[in-house]
């Protein structure tokens, strides 16, 4: 048995569902939204027992815009430089510590929301990375064993970003990583407990058809685990928040023709179990 998450609707007003073998259910009943309160409250398992029970009533899903399956969390956490042939092909030493930088949240739209590219861009690229949402408060933890017990579940994030903004204006990342629409999500949230191995899920990514990135999470520099404790000794990781962790080798910085994103272009990309996404780029 499948067992997802997904927010059906427009533009703040998405319905939280729970999809279970092809069949997509309402759990208004259960929750306002998939949210922190959600995860922390036992959320995933209520909404199991509901559909065990017969409770809820099923959705008609055709034509439903796919929002994104987490409600806007309060901090997006990234890892930068997190998969070692992603480091290479930027000529940056493999980091021996994670490399952090956050994301404004406002930037997650849904999985085939159309993307905007920013006004003076010349740089705007894709990156396919697994993310990772918070289930329980995560403050000092002791080891990254302890971090299982933090973590929620999956979701397929992009982490667009502008390189000239990142890397050629000063300052910090986070403004080449910060622009509207720049962290596309979804189109599902996946329980831990559905995933049998997170370190083990192939992750792809195809600009105007043509493959660019085709990696794998056993790749990481830094585990999953590593990540969440890591994280913890630095800032307090509350339920809902969302982290993406990385990205492999195939970005457009990185190839010699370095092809940039542009109005028209499309992004499609996937993780293994954990769905495909389809967005357009528009001019801002």
């Amino acid at each position: 048995m499948t067992f997802t998450f997904v927010r059906l609707g427009s533009i703040g007003e998405e319905i939280p569902c729970v999809e279970v073998d092809g069949r997509t259910y309402d759990l208004r009943s259960v929750t306002s939204d998939i949210s922190g309160e959600f995860f922390a409250g036992g959320g995933v398992t209520a909404a199991r027992s509901a559909v065990d029970n017969g409770t809820l009533p099923d959705l008609d899903t055709s034509g439903v815009r796919v929002g994104p399956p987490i409600a806007r969390p309060g901090k997006v956490v990234c890892i930068g430089l997190n998969y070692r042939d992603h480091a290479e092909e930027t000529g940056a030493e493999p980091p021996s510590e994670p490399v952090i930088f956050m994301k404004d949240p406002s930037t997650i739209v849904g999985a085939n929301d159309r993307v905007l590219i920013p006004r003076q861009s010349t740089k705007t690229d894709w990156e396919v990375e697994l993310g990772v949402v918070i289930g329980e408060t995560a403050r000092y933890l002791e080891s990254p064993e302890d971090a299982d017990a933090c973590i929620a579940g999956y979701v397929l994030s992009h982490d667009v970003s502008e390189r000239e903004f990142q890397l050629e204006r000063g300052g910090t990342w986070d403004k080449g990583k910060s622009c509207e629409t720049f962290n596309p999500l979804g189109p599902v949230f996946v329980p831990a407990s559905e995933v049998a191995d997170p370190q083990a899920l192939g992750l792809r990514l195809w600009v105007n058809g043509t493959l660019r990135q085709d990696g794998t999470t056993a790749n990481m520099i830094f585990g999953i685990r590593h990540v969440v404790w890591y994280l913890s000794q630095f800032m307090v990781l509350n339920p809902g928040d969302l982290i993406n962790t990385g990205t492999p080798a195939g970005v457009a910085m990185g190839l010699p023709d370095k092809p940039y994103l542009r109005a028209g272009d499309v992004v499609e990309l996937e993780i293994d179990g954990l769905g495909r996404a389809r967005q357009e780029f528009e001019q801002a």
